[in-house]
């Protein structure tokens, strides 16, 4: 989450180059940093069957591709904090996802917790500067960011993070490429600059590559509702990043903010722990895959 929200700032040099060809490029790179990785570290990536493929290609239309062409559209009409404040809303999503799921309401602990994980995130950025079309945007980021959890939960226990994030990474590609051809045609893939090889060069690696792996992990292990308590760490993590180009300035604000966001994450965890919440049986698609195993 921390990657994410690093991510905001780094898309701002994109506003300016073709969105669907930029995330097509960022993804392929990804998709192909995994598949090597894997390779070298002596593992095996699953292959998807079955209806595994409709979650996948699902997830990579929305958590990956919509998610990040709104979240550079949102970028050109707010700030990153604005979009940040927004964005780091997704543990609320999460957390009702969670429990109508398991069909029972969460504790009151980890509800007090992910409210704290909210306000605390609004303090940071206190709002920030927008107009009508980043707050579109930004909520249409939001949705791709919840999308990116809960579509993942029914193939994680199957394919595993390495291999959710891969397979989501190559038809993601795919898909925007196709996008970007016939929106853009011949200039799809105009010149890259410095600061636009850069971003799409962090965005792969750090944001793609390595924090998928890390976030389904995650996931996994906490299970998607928990996890979703960390989603508040996004504008901390944006003000940080943003001090670099001059966006933020570090305040009071943010230095409250950040520490509401802290005890929001521990009191979310403390509540959770005496059920346990790594992923379970109920949550795992039903496909019969019994040779694949568990971003």
């Amino acid at each position: 989450m921390m990657a994410v929200g690093s991510g905001i700032t780094v898309s701002g040099e994109l506003v300016d180059y073709p969105v669907f060809t930029a995330q097509a490029i960022r993804y392929g790179l990804a998709a192909l940093i995994l598949i090597v990785g894997t390779k070298m570290a002596g593992r095996r990536i699953p292959r998807p069957r079955g209806r595994e493929w409709l979650w996948l290609g699902a997830l990579a239309a929305t958590g990956l591709a919509l998610f990040n062409v709104a979240l550079v559209k949102a970028v050109d009409h707010a700030e990153p904090a604005a979009i940040a404040v927004i964005v780091s809303a997704v543990p609320l999503l999460l957390i009702m996802a969670d429990a109508i799921r398991k069909g029972r309401a969460p504790s009151t602990g980890t509800v007090v917790g992910v409210m704290l994980v909210v306000v605390g995130a609004v303090i940071v950025q206190g709002g920030g500067r927008t107009n009508f079309d980043g707050i579109v945007w930004s909520l249409v980021a939001l949705g791709g960011e919840a999308a990116f959890t809960l579509l993942a939960v029914p193939v994680l226990g199957s394919l595993g993070p390495f291999g959710v994030s891969t397979h989501t990474c190559w038809i993601a590609t795919l898909q925007l490429a196709a996008i970007a051809l016939i929106l853009d045609g011949t200039n799809a893939v105009p010149e890259l600059k410095a600061g636009e090889v850069f971003a799409i060069g962090y965005l792969a690696v750090v944001l793609t590559a390595i924090a998928f792996v890390l976030w389904y992990t995650a996931v996994e292990q906490l299970g998607s509702g928990t996890a979703g308590l960390f989603a508040g760490l996004l504008p901390v993590s944006a003000a940080a990043t943003g001090l670099i180009p001059g966006l933020t300035t570090i305040t009071p604000a943010v230095l409250g903010g950040s520490v509401v966001v802290g005890a929001g994450i521990v009191l979310g965890l403390a509540a959770d722990r005496p059920s346990g919440s790594r992923l379970d049986a109920g949550s795992v698609s039903s496909a019969p895959s019994p040779s694949l195993e568990v971003k």
